[in-house]
């Protein structure tokens, strides 16, 4: 399948109407980066998805169609998610964090953030205050790999068994993928339409739409960045007592950030204030997790009859590992895509994918859910729920194909795709948005900003 056929595909599974189709523009093929599979078409389709499902929302509004341009090269090194502050190039991976050569196989550790790390190393009975690398290779050595994978899951740590695709596929995990569309997009209340003002010809076509962001690492924020761009009120939503990575630097860009502490019924409160007024509300807790806190779909609606909420996944909502941690890294080791690239480059060495496309286009998908359910909204009424996972994508983009030769290629220069701006963390540069809007162009004008830099309360509201 290549692009086209991916982005017509994405599109007619959200109902939307196929003449709009024709105002997509995309150029280019794979190989773009270094890979054997088809990471560019899952880059280029999905941002183009979200850019003329936005496009289409604004016609739905008032405003003429606008042709959206992708091209693929453009659209790969936007998902790289490459970033610099002050001229320094963060490092994103913690020492600890990799693949580690097991006894039977070998097994991928996401160590990023302090709790991760120091349960990882507790479980390898390891000291985290006095462990090395080598120190953790050596005790890794001595486990089997699925039954480190068993354990950590059973401690709410995030490590998984290297596999292959045969072995995924025969796992219920896999099985139960396999089930799964690549998204769902569902009515589940009963509204009218929200009274979105009419747009005129200059405004970017999200403009007047609220999106509440409960997201953190890192197709949440993908997707709430994508909106941003396209010219929604985004508010990024942090707790105040959870930490966050280098990368909400260039997520963070055209977003209001705010602290809402859920853990208080002032939060709560505060967050319940804000949702009334939202069009949109995507989170990435697991399957669960913000009903519990009074914010699951069907609470949204009823306090927000004709919401959008997009609910994201590491692993579905199916099969055992439902309730599992997950990220991009990690969902890639388990599915096969290491293994596969190691035998495809011809050493048999696991390495992982270019970039995290599995997040990126997530990320996309996301921001696509949410403009095709507005225009369902605007359609039909209704409330909506967008369901993405991390391992839907992956079972998707296998689906893509494979590229032969792809691996031998260099990874093209980044330096004609940056912009650089001022942010709350420096001076920030990143990738321009990888689609371009032939009216209206994607643009950030909010800067990127820590958390907590703004109130959480809407433009134009009570105070504002």
């Amino acid at each position: 399948m290549n692009a086209s056929e991916a982005l017509g595909s994405i599109w007619l599974r959200a109902g939307l109407p196929p003449e709009a189709l024709q105002h997509a523009r995309l150029t280019g093929e794979d190989p773009v980066l270094p890979s054997s599979f088809a990471v560019g078409a899952a880059a280029q389709s999905t941002i183009a998805a979200a850019a003329l499902a936005a496009c289409e929302l604004g016609h739905r509004r008032g405003a003429g169609r606008q042709q959206v341009a992708v091209d693929m090269r453009h659209a790969a090194l936007d998902c790289t998610g490459w970033f610099s502050l002050d001229g320094r190039v963060p490092d994103l991976w913690d020492s600890f964090s990799g693949l580690y050569r097991c006894a039977d196989g070998w097994v991928r550790i996401h160590a990023n953030f302090a709790h991760h790390r120091e349960g990882a190393l507790r479980l390898m009975k390891l000291d985290p205050a006095a462990a090395t690398r080598a120190d953790a290779e050596a005790a890794m050595a001595t486990w089997r790999a699925l039954d480190f994978e068993d354990a950590a899951a059973a401690q709410g740590l995030v490590a998984t068994a290297l596999r292959r695709f045969d072995e995924w596929d025969a796992s219920p995990q896999g099985r139960a993928i396999a089930t799964q569309p690549l998204f769902t997009i569902e009515r589940i209340g009963d509204a009218p339409p929200l009274a979105l003002p009419t747009l005129r010809e200059d405004q970017r076509p999200l403009e007047g739409v609220r999106v509440l962001d409960l997201t953190r690492i890192l197709a949440g924020p993908v997707g709430g960045r994508a909106l941003a761009a396209y010219g929604a009120d985004v508010m990024l939503v942090n707790s105040p007592h959870l930490p966050n990575i280098e990368s909400i630097a260039e997520t963070s860009r055209g977003k209001l950030s705010a602290h809402v502490d859920l853990r208080t019924e002032a939060g709560r409160a505060t967050l319940r204030q804000l949702a009334a007024e939202a069009h949109v509300f995507v989170q990435g807790y697991r399957p669960g997790g913000i009903a519990a806190l009074g914010f699951g779909p069907a609470e949204l609606a009823r306090l927000a009859p004709g919401i959008v909420c997009a609910s994201l996944t590491a692993y579905g909502t199916q099969g055992p590992w439902a309730q599992r941690r997950g990220f991009d890294s990690l969902v890639q080791t388990a599915m096969g895509f290491n293994h596969a690239e190691g035998e495809g480059a011809g050493d048999g060495k696991p390495r992982p994918l270019p970039m995290q496309i599995l997040d990126e286009a997530t990320g996309y998908l996301i921001a696509f859910g949410a403009a095709a359910a507005l225009w369902r909204q605007q359609q039909e009424g209704g409330s909506w729920h967008v369901q993405v996972s991390l391992a839907q994508t992956g079972q998707w983009l296998r689906g893509l194909g494979r590229v032969p030769g792809g691996l031998s290629i260099a990874r093209p220069d980044l330096k004609p795709y940056l912009e650089t701006s001022a942010s709350g963390f420096g001076e920030l540069a990143a990738l321009r948005h990888g689609a371009q809007l032939s009216r209206t162009p994607a643009a950030w004008p909010r800067p990127s900003m820590p958390p907590g830099s703004h109130a959480p309360a809407w433009p134009g509201g009570p105070g504002q």
